[in-house]
């Protein structure tokens, strides 16, 4: 999934300082309105640090009182937009990061990633499209409620009837490789991809280090397993990285071994860590884009190793269609390519994006937690040359938004809308829910059930790591004990993980002052 240009209102209503307003482009820029450069708006949408936004209609090149110049005040308007995202790389590599003591990159953390890493127990439906899920909790800061938005797609086929799979498996194995838990991991995942492919499936394998090599070509499974363990077992570390030439001839194999009627696949395992070649995300965006474009070729990066290119890989799997996971033990690696690439390989959706539309007679305002590089503008909802997501069988999308409500106000607050394209017939179809006022649990964390409570705790979390505040976010301390209980009841091993994660993060930040992380008159979105 190529990264979408970005849209210029995702805020309603009257914008409070401090709220998201942009992001990176198309092209994976920064832009001039990046939230975590941009300076702080006031409730009448201009700059705080400007004079109030001319009602003359002056675009932003007129100079505003005193010489400043001033970018434009956005219309306000009550969509969001955006494409669907099914990675999880940003969690997983923070999960890593704890553990080996230290706080990860805060550019690193995406809280949709954070969020998808749970999948709730949505209603799946029973034809290929997605079921809509809205519902939401008051979070005990004054106005303001969390609002999810849940889509699922039905499972995986049991009956071996999903289409077979031709699968190039693209693996680094420069100097970096040799850490353990990198190349070591990644012919174990590959062992048990071998074993758990169908016969009519296809694997090739191309290694790289300072240049390229195919180990095997597009080989049928068959009776051919002992090939591919051969060559998997062959990979052992060289020298430099070069991604570049990875890439390349793992396209080149991919394209010549295309299968009409399968899911033709690229598979980078790599940390990422390109320093030979062309090292730069765009250069290497061309030629993915070309392929997927040509041959309907996706890519699904997986990441390893203490040290990882997070950016990179998420920009590349963005670009081919595709998407990330991060893998640091054998039981994840069993996770991913046992029990989800088999999975994957069946397609339920194209180029799927969702946008929700907001009551505003009920509504003041609203943000959606993360996906900064995946909003759509809202006009391009349903303009299908637009990318969007590409979603497998068997996956949740969750979309979690901050929403203060107009005082005294009931009645419907959100409609949620999820657009894509049939995989076979590349049709157009549409599936909608809704939520109201009166559906809101009266509390999350008193009246809210365990699903919800998940998803909140996963992006109170990731909100903290990277420095940002929400409204009635309780302290790590707190989030830690609330995702005990929940594994408490539920025995989930990963909600464990969650909790002690949570923990890992509080010890490294450190106690904070007293008052800091409640909801406060002087928070930002007051």
């Amino acid at each position: 999934m190529k990264r979408p240009h970005r849209t210029t209102a995702v805020l309603a209503g009257a914008l409070a300082a401090g709220l998201l307003l942009g992001g990176c482009g198309a092209g994976g820029e920064r832009s001039a309105t990046d939230h975590r450069e941009a300076a702080p708006l006031v409730p009448d949408g201009s700059r705080a640090t400007g004079a109030p936004a001319p009602a003359d209609g002056r675009g932003a090149d007129e100079v505003a009182p005193e010489g400043e110049r001033r970018a434009p005040s956005p219309a306000p308007d009550y969509l969001s937009t955006f494409a669907l995202d099914v990675d999880t790389a940003s969690y997983g590599y923070a999960r890593r990061s704890l553990a080996d003591g230290r706080l990860p990159d805060p550019a690193t953390v995406r809280p949709e990633e954070f969020v998808n890493s749970f999948r709730p127990d949505y209603p799946r439906p029973a034809d290929d499209g997605f079921s809509v899920t809205v519902d939401g909790a008051r979070t005990g800061a004054e106005g303001w409620s969390l609002v999810r938005v849940g889509l699922a797609t039905r499972g995986a086929d049991r009956t071996g009837e999903r289409p077979p799979a031709a699968l190039t498996f693209v693996v680094d194995v420069s100097g970096s490789m040799g850490e353990p838990g990198r190349l070591d991991l990644v012919r174990h995942a590959l062992g048990l991809a071998a074993d758990g492919l169908r016969d009519d499936d296809s694997v090739a394998l191309v290694a790289f280090s300072d240049e390229a090599e195919t180990l095997l070509p597009m080989t049928r499974l068959g009776d051919a397993r002992h090939r591919v363990r051969e060559a998997v077992d062959s990979l052992a570390v060289r020298s430099s990285t070069n991604l570049e030439a990875g890439l390349r001839t793992g396209y080149d194999v991919a394209a010549e071994g295309h299968r009409e009627g399968a899911t033709n696949r690229v598979v980078l395992l790599s940390d990422a860590l390109a320093n030979t070649g062309e090292t730069a995300a765009d250069a290497l965006l061309g030629h993915i884009d070309a392929q997927r474009r040509e041959h309907g070729i996706t890519l699904f990066g997986v990441g390893v190793g203490s040290e990882y290119g997070d950016e990179l890989m998420e920009r590349l799997a963005d670009k081919g269609d595709g998407q990330t996971t991060y893998v640091s033990t054998r039981d994840q690696a069993r996770k991913v390519f046992v029990d989800q690439l088999p999975a994957q390989v069946e397609l339920r959706a194209r180029d799927a994006k969702a946008q929700v539309a907001f009551d505003k007679e009920t509504v003041e305002r609203f943000r959606l937690i993360g996906y900064e590089n995946r909003e759509v503008a809202d006009e391009d909802f349903r303009d299908d040359r637009v990318d969007g997501g590409e979603v497998g069988a068997g996956h949740t999308v969750t979309a979690l938004y901050v929403v203060k409500t107009r005082p005294g106000a009931s009645g419907p607050i959100a409609t949620a809308t999820v657009r894509w394209l049939d995989p076979d017939s590349r049709s157009p179809q549409e599936r909608s829910g809704t939520v109201a006022s009166g559906a809101l649990a009266a509390g999350l964390w008193e009246s809210g059930h365990d699903s919800l409570r998940l998803s909140a705790i996963s992006a109170y979390f990731a909100e903290e790591l990277r420095g940002g505040s929400l409204p009635g976010a309780p302290r790590l301390g707190e989030l830690a004990g609330y995702a005990d209980s929940i594994r408490a009841r539920s025995g989930s091993a990963v909600v464990g993980e969650l909790a002690e994660a949570v923990r890992q993060a509080d010890r490294l930040i450190g106690e904070r002052p007293s008052g800091e992380g409640e909801f406060r008159s002087s928070d930002p979105y007051a």
